[in-house]
């Protein structure tokens, strides 16, 4: 089984500052991990091979230092990765980005099955996978919490939907959306970090996609822009009363806070 799963670098903190002309994040030097639900992704990839053979690949989009997510992939067992990196890639929406992450996975090659993490941490839409699914043509299912038959041509899953469990049965290839209750992701291996150390990650740009028109990409390819974004503001504020009628006291404050 051929299993690509995307994963992506996020920022570690929520103190990262906003370039006030585009009104993206300003990644460049900020401290940054793997996004958490990708691990679950990929833990879940790790698996499938183990049980049923194969090899996975994984795939991200961004600046060069997004290769040390990478790294990381290869040191849980990835056995290839591919970063998607340009200039030109910046800026995008989600229609530009998932629109990027499928012409990138139709340069890296056939997949039987591409698995995502439900959502990022950064944007929180919750919408890449099934974009790419679209851009591919392929069939996709979402909130998926676990894996309950593998077949050599489909998979069943049981996605966790607001009413009810569902089971769906689907045709490879297809793209999987996986939530974070479906495995506990394992810890990188030391062992397996060395052995990979000087493994290479495939670097493509623009010019490597099918579609080469950078109009279809970064900010160029985004039918929406952001009108503002902020950090969340930090209020450290806070008062510990000791006493007594404490009740009438909290009261005062609430009435004065106009909460009440």
């Amino acid at each position: 089984m051929k299993i690509l799963v995307c994963i992506k670098q996020v920022p570690s903190s929520n103190k990262v500052e906003v370039d006030p002309v585009t009104g993206v994040l300003k990644r460049d030097g900020v401290e940054s991990k793997m996004n958490p639900y990708d691990l679950y992704a990929l833990e879940t990839a790790l698996r499938l091979k183990e049980e049923k053979g194969g090899d996975v690949t994984v795939l991200s989009m961004g600046p060069p230092q997004a290769q040390a997510v990478i790294k990381e992939a290869f040191a849980m067992g990835a056995d290839r990765g591919v970063l998607l990196s340009d200039r030109r890639f910046g800026g995008a929406d989600v229609l530009a980005t998932s629109y990027t992450l499928s012409q990138g996975i139709g340069s890296a090659g056939d997949f039987d099955l591409i698995l995502c993490g439900k959502q990022t941490t950064d944007g929180d839409t919750a919408q890449v996978g099934s974009e790419i699914s679209e851009w591919l043509g392929i069939p996709s299912v979402s909130n998926v919490i676990r894996f309950e038959k593998v077949d050599d041509d489909s998979v069943t899953v049981e996605m966790d939907l607001p009413n009810n469990i569902e089971r769906s049965k689907v045709s490879f290839p297809c793209l999987i959306s996986v939530d974070k209750d479906i495995f506990m992701p394992r810890l990188p291996s030391y062992t397996k970090k060395k052995a990979t150390e000087d493994r290479a990650v495939v670097m493509l740009s623009l010019d490597n996609m099918k579609d080469k028109d950078d109009g279809h990409y970064g900010l160029f390819g985004s039918p929406t822009q952001v009108q503002r974004i902020f950090p969340p503001e930090s209020d450290v504020h806070q008062e510990v009363w000791n006493g007594d009628d404490l009740g009438s006291r909290l009261y005062d404050k609430l009435n004065e806070l106009k909460f009440i």
